[in-house]
Formats: structure tokens, C-alpha cells, sequence
């Protein structure tokens, strides 16, 4: 085993150390030329797609940056102290890719994916190998509480060839989110989004029990139709900048800064959420001739990093309203010990929950509010881990006491985390452990299927209207 370790970190390792930008424009670009696209449009694809993921990158950091330091004021006039310290999930990626491991991961995930797709199992072909640190992170976790390589391994193909399946069912809501054609390619496999079977539970309940909130949502693009610039992004940023300044009891000065911040911040993401469109086309288009000559006009996806997402205000509006609610339920809620801070805005959150709800910004936040304790006890579960592997790897950030502990408060895939802490226990003999990593497996497995029904339920209505457009 130690050989097909070393044998990954030899073919994966060069490519990881030059960062996500660069890794995404050499492989991109080598997959658009193994479906035959011209060099110089598949070179374009690839860079377009690197300095999407840049300037995504730049300004999530510019908007999180603004708001968490206003958020910290916050937490500081109330007095909050836990005894584990968020750092966002940087370090945590850091850290995660600094373990062989990841790489092994990483290897078997790409073999899964390519015998899926020659099974006809899937349509998508994944090429955000960085964001494999989410599930390498998972089966680490399992690990450290006592998993032998093989046992993690099974739970990370496992957990694996569902987000797969997951980026398939995802793929009409994304082009209805994004106003896109049949033939865009684009989803994602990304972690985030293995909370839907959870968030469409709460979604179905919404129905029965809420479904009169539904009256006072709005739809941002419909807004901005109907009142002009009050309902457009730079609006709704202003009014988030308003609300979290006045929380945190910001000055005058600073609500103003926040207000603009927020408000440039959300048109950008707007802006660059084209970019990717306009950097998979070359491959889009690759893709379909291949199809076509190839594959009897199958269709065939590329699994992307979440952000190609990152243009419609609401992940932003709902992350920003969740951020006070999170801080408080940190406060009072049994067994977390961990302080919002790094994770405040809740990226690993709103993504899911706008494909799930199509962007209802009430429903993103009540079940939104409801589902943030699953992330705080995951990340005060995995301190320990965290901690131990980053003191091992020489990460450990200068200036803590070395006798905190480290996490991440809102990181992607907390039930997975639950499952790699059961597996790992029931990997020692724990007969109970044992027993409830059984049915917990089993649970999560079932929800997983209702939910796929219900998105091919979903699926199949967009495929009726486009249908009906086609007819008329």
C-alpha cells in the first residue's frame, strides 16, 4: 500500500504545490486537448478559468475579511469564550494536503470517477482534484479514531461515488440557477453540497409546515426587475453591510465601508460567475463532438469547484444573516466548543441550501439556522485530529498557546465527519460502535436515495418544460 501512496504523491504532488489557479489551468487545459480542442482555445479555457478562480478567491477574501472583523467586535461585546479556535478553512486545506494520505485519496477517487464513467454510472467527469481534500480530511478523521487504511479507504469510495452521483442530480437545478442552457457542462462534486438530503428533509417539512412564509420571499433577480437599483445586488449589499454594522456596533465610518464593500463584492461575484462559463466553453463544446462521434450524443459534465455558483446573492445575503445566529447558538449550544470566528461566514452552509430551496432566501435561513449545530459539533469533534496533525506537520499557527485546540467551525461535510468518527471507534471492536456505525451508514445511505428520487422527480419537470419550450 505504502507504494501506491508514494506512486501518487510522484504523479499528484507537483501539480497540488502550485496552488489551486494554476493546477485548474494545466488540467483543464489537458482535458480539453484530450477531447480533441484546438491548443490555443484550450489554453484559453484554462486560463479564463484561473483567473476566475483568483478573483473569486480575492474577493471572498475582501468580503469575509470585512465582515469578520466587524463580527469579532461583535463577539467581544458579548463576552463570548470557547475553548477552540476557528481558523477558516485554509489552514485546515494546508494541513490536510500536508498528510500523504490526501494523494492516495486523491488517486482513488480519479480511478472511481473514470470506471463510473465508462459504466455509463455517471455523466460527470471531475476535475476539482483540490477540493479531494474535504473527503481526504474525512477519511483522516476516521483514522485518527482508530480505521485501518482499508477501512478508510472503503468509507471515502463510499462517501465518494455519492457526491458523483450527487453532481448529476444537480446539474438542471444548476442551469435553472444560473439561467443557463442544457449544454452548459457545469457542476460540482464538491462536499458542500452532500447536506441536501438533510436540507431537502427540512425542505419537505417547510412545505407542510411553513409553506405562508413562502409569500414574504423574494427572488433577487425579480426585485431588481421591479424597483430598479433597491432590489438589485448593490442594494442588497448595502442593506447587509446596514445590518451587520449596527449588530456589531460599528461607527458610522465603518457601516459605510461595510455597506460598500458588501455591495461591490456581491455585483463582482456576479460578474465573475460568467468568467466560468465563458472558460468551460471551449471544453463544452469539446465535450459535445466527442459525445456526438463518440458516445452516441451522451452528455457529459465537469465537475467544478462551487464558486461558478458564487453570482447569486443569496448565499451571500443568507451567509451574512447566519453569522450573528451562528455566534449565539455557539453560545448556548450543549457540547460545542468552538468559536465561530475563521468559519463566520458560512460558505460550507448557503451553497447547498440555494440549490435545494432555488434560492429562497427565508427558507436558506430558518433551515439554515436549523443545520448550523451539526457544523459546530463537527468541528469541536475533529479539534483534537486538527490539532495533533497540525502540531506533526509544523502548522501549527504561531502565537497560540500550545495547549489550544484548532478547528473549523462551518467546514464542509459535518455528517460525514460524524460517520468517519463511528467508523473509526467500530474499527477498534466497539460492539456498540460497531452498531451504530452500521446504522448509521444505513440511515445515511436511505436518506441519500429518497433524496436522488426527489431530485429526479425535480429533473424531470425541467425536462418537461424545455420539452414543452422546444415544442412550441
Amino acid at each position: 500500500m505504502s507504494g501506491i501512496i508514494d506512486f501518487a504523491n510522484a504523479i499528484f504532488k507537483p501539480l497540488i504545490d502550485l496552488g489551486a489557479a494554476p493546477m485548474m489551468l494545466i488540467v483543464l487545459t489537458i482535458i480539453a486537448l484530450i477531447f480533441r480542442v484546438k491548443f490555443s482555445k484550450a489554453l484559453e479555457g484554462g486560463i479564463k478559468l484561473a483567473i476566475a478562480l483568483t478573483a473569486i478567491s480575492a474577493v471572498i477574501g475582501l468580503l469575509t475579511t470585512a465582515f469578520q472583523d466587524a463580527l469579532n467586535a461583535f463577539v467581544k461585546s458579548t463576552g463570548i469564550q470557547l475553548s477552540v479556535t476557528d481558523l477558516g478553512w485554509a489552514p485546515l486545506a494546508t494541513i490536510t494536503w500536508g498528510s500523504p494520505y490526501t494523494l492516495f485519496f486523491l488517486l482513488v477517487m480519479v480511478i472511481v470517477n473514470i470506471v463510473m464513467i465508462v459504466l455509463d454510472k455517471t455523466n460527470t467527469l471531475d476535475v476539482d482534484i483540490f477540493d479531494i481534500w474535504h473527503l481526504a480530511f474525512v477519511g483522516l478523521l476516521a483514522m485518527f479514531f482508530g480505521a485501518n487504511l482499508l477501512i478508510t479507504t472503503l468509507l471515502v469510495i463510499f462517501i465518494g461515488v455519492l457526491k458523483i452521483i450527487n453532481s448529476d442530480l444537480m446539474k438542471p437545478t444548476f442551469n435553472d440557477l444560473l439561467h443557463a442552457p442544457a449544454s452548459n457542462p457545469m457542476t460540482t462534486t464538491h462536499m458542500n453540497y452532500m447536506m441536501n438530503p438533510i436540507i431537502m428533509v427540512f425542505d419537505k417539512l417547510f412545505d407542510v409546515v411553513f409553506p405562508w412564509l413562502d409569500k414574504f420571499d423574494f427572488d433577487a433577480a425579480a426585485l431588481n426587475k421591479k424597483i430598479g437599483f433597491w432590489g438589485s445586488k448593490f442594494a442588497i449589499g448595502i442593506y447587509l453591510g446596514i445590518f451587520i454594522g449596527l449588530l456589531s456596533h460599528q461607527g458610522i465610518k465603518e457601516i459605510f465601508t461595510l455597506s460598500f464593500t458588501a455591495a461591490f463584492c456581491l455585483e463582482l461575484f456576479s460578474l465573475i460567475g460568467s468568467w466560468f462559463i465563458a472558460a468551460v466553453e471551449p471544453l463544452s463544446q469539446g465535450i459535445t463532438d466527442f459525445a456526438n462521434k463518440r458516445l452516441k450524443g451522451r452528455t457529459m459534465n465537469v465537475g467544478l469547484d462551487w464558486p461558478f455558483i458564487a453570482g447569486r446573492a443569496e448565499i451571500w445575503a443568507a451567509a451574512n444573516v447566519l453569522a450573528p445566529i451562528m455566534l449565539l447558538e455557539a453560545l448556548v449550544l450543549p457540547g460545542n466548543k468552538i468559536l465561530p470566528l475563521g468559519g463566520i461566514i458560512a460558505m460550507g452552509v448557503t451553497p447547498a441550501l440555494l440549490v435545494v430551496t432555488r434560492g429562497k432566501i427565508i427558507r436558506m435561513i430558518v433551515i439554515g439556522a436549523i443545520e448550523l449545530p451539526l457544523f459546530l459539533w463537527a468541528g469541536t469533534l475533529s479539534a483534537p485530529m486538527v490539532t495533533e496533525t497540525a502540531k506533526k506537520l509544523g502548522a501549527f499557527p504561531k502565537g497560540l498557546a500550545s495547549g489550544t485546540l484548532i478547528s473549523h467551525s462551518t467546514m464542509e461535510g459535518p455528517v460525514e465527519k460524524f460517520l468517519a468518527y463511528l467508523v473509526g471507534n467500530a474499527s477498534t471492536g466497539q460492539i456498540k460502535f460497531v452498531l451504530y456505525a452500521a446504522l448509521a451508514l444505513v440511515a445515511y445511505l436511505l436518506i441519500f436515495i429518497w433524496y436522488a428520487q426527489q431530485m429526479k422527480k425535480r429533473n424531470k419537470v425541467y425536462a418537461d418544460e424545455a420539452a414543452a419550450k422546444a415544442a412550441k
